[in-house]
């Protein structure tokens, strides 16, 4: 599988020559055998719910909404969906955080430190705090916060807000601080991803929903308060704008624009803003204005930033709805890319694409892309919204950081009958670490696992060879 990375011997010789260059953050997770066919579905729920790729794969359940409702009756409504953790500040990578994907929403707090399975899990924003519903996206922020929002909008909806928790590692049951950002226009939540620039990408989930870009006019704020102060939101159109993708139409390519549906504090733009009677801006009414003529992707769902060696960015996103043929039966949903740095879009996975463990179209086995993660090296993974036993995380290979991926491959599926993958998360402060949620399983118990994926073992004649080589290079320093 690692066909574009170093042999064992040469890893091995590597290894010994410039141990710093060989210890540089990888991981081994792209280091598997494609898989093919689906799962047996396994009911009720089981607690290493994946058949993994590799035998170097190893799986756990760190969390389970049982045992939270046991240890605190009713505090824990389930479907627990996207992950973050907190990657900056004090005990950075210590901890994870999800919302509840339900009518009445919280958000859930693991400490990874733990080692008591009982303690290390806390619901810190209590189930309906603000008439929170749907809680989906997650992205821990540049100054230190926690953001989450909800996949719930529409006409004369009051929700599709976005949510700060200020204090997400430090509160106490039920203790978060729980903010509304209300300067985004409202929106069905799903991915959130910031650039390089702190510039603030969202989707609106919807049959020709859009996608967005928030641009603070304080971008390296300390503090919510103020990156939310003021700022622009706008809109992409690609092309002349104005298309719906649908579920037979062609894939949205080429050149891009982002049209303002705010102004620059965002604010009422005239002729332009759809502002709703609080006060606040309708994302989806004002993207389809005539004057914006925002782009409709086929329900847009999660987004990933890659980062490139050139310094330039690449920004995901899915379109789980969108069909390549008409056939939903032979593939449904589409993956694109956008470059930061051109503003092109470009379709980087579908149906058509090769899967790796047959060298044909993946066809009907890759179905209704849904969530998107990155692991260390930049790698592109892909989890399908699917019941468990025909659901599949794909792994994307674009060995030249194009946007363009030459070919995707099954790497981990789930068993868990009713259930779907949701908040595949690499730890950044070990590549060989993910986390993964079982969301809605038939048996009622979400789960948090974590998945480790160990080094290959290298044959004793490599090692060998490479203790030979250190010999001689030990011999020659001691003569110098």
């Amino acid at each position: 599988m690692k066909a574009f990375k170093l042999t064992l011997i040469a890893a091995a010789v590597t290894a010994v020559v410039s141990p710093l260059t060989a210890q540089a953050a990888s991981t081994e997770f792209d280091n598997f055998t494609p898989m093919t066919g689906n799962t047996i579905p396994v009911n009720p729920g089981s607690a290493t719910p994946y058949k993994l790729s590799s035998p170097n794969f190893t799986q756990q359940t760190i969390a389970d909404r049982k045992t939270q409702n046991t240890l605190v009756p009713g505090s824990n409504s389930g479907s627990w969906d996207m992950i973050a953790a907190n990657e900056t500040g004090p005990d950075a990578g210590r901890y994870l955080f999800m919302p509840f994907e339900t009518g009445s929403a919280g958000v859930q707090r693991i400490d990874l430190w733990n080692n008591n399975y009982n303690s290390r899990t806390t619901t810190i924003v209590a189930l309906g705090t603000q008439g929170f519903v749907s809680g989906d996206a997650s992205l821990w922020t540049p100054w230190g916060g926690y953001l989450t929002a909800e996949e719930s909008w529409g006409a004369s909806s009051s929700k599709g807000r976005l949510f700060e928790v200020t204090n997400a590692t430090t509160a106490a049951a039920n203790g978060g601080t729980f903010i509304q950002r209300s300067i985004l226009p409202r929106v069905s939540h799903e991915g959130l991803a910031f650039d390089k620039n702190n510039n603030l990408y969202f989707v609106d989930e919807l049959n020709g929903g859009s996608v967005y870009k928030y641009v603070s006019a304080n971008p390296f704020a300390t503090s919510g308060d103020s990156f939310f102060a003021a700022g622009q939101t706008f809109a992409l159109k690609v092309g002349a704008g104005a298309q719906f993708e649908g579920t037979t139409g062609p894939a949205i390519t080429g050149a891009s624009t982002w049209e303002a549906i705010t102004d620059v504090n965002g604010g009422v733009l005239a002729g332009i803003s759809a502002q709703l009677g609080d006060g606040t801006i309708d994302g989806r009414v004002s993207a389809d204005n005539a004057a914006v003529k925002g782009t409709g992707f086929n329900r847009p769902e999660d987004m990933e930033i890659q980062n490139l060696d050139n310094g330039n960015q690449f920004l995901y996103f899915t379109t789980t709805d969108s069909d390549t043929d008409g056939n939903q039966g032979t593939g449904r949903s589409r993956v694109y890319s956008i470059d930061l740095g051109t503003s092109e879009v470009k379709l980087f996975a579908d149906s058509n694409t090769i899967d790796l463990a047959t060298g044909l179209a993946a066809g009907g086995e890759f179905k209704n892309a849904d969530n998107l993660a990155i692991d260390a090296e930049g790698n592109i993974y892909i989890i399908e919204d699917q019941d468990g036993g025909v659901e599949d995380v794909w792994f994307a290979k674009d060995a030249d950081r194009d946007g363009v991926a030459e070919s995707i491959a099954k790497w981990i599926s789930l068993t868990t009958q009713g259930a779907e993958s949701t908040g595949l998360y690499f730890d950044k402060f070990n590549p060989n670490k993910a986390y993964i949620n079982v969301q809605h399983p038939a048996d009622g118990i979400d789960r948090t696992i974590e998945l480790t994926a160990a080094p290959v073992p290298v044959p004793g004649a490599v090692w060998l060879f490479g203790s030979a080589i250190a010999g001689m290079i030990g011999l020659r320093r001691r003569k110098a």
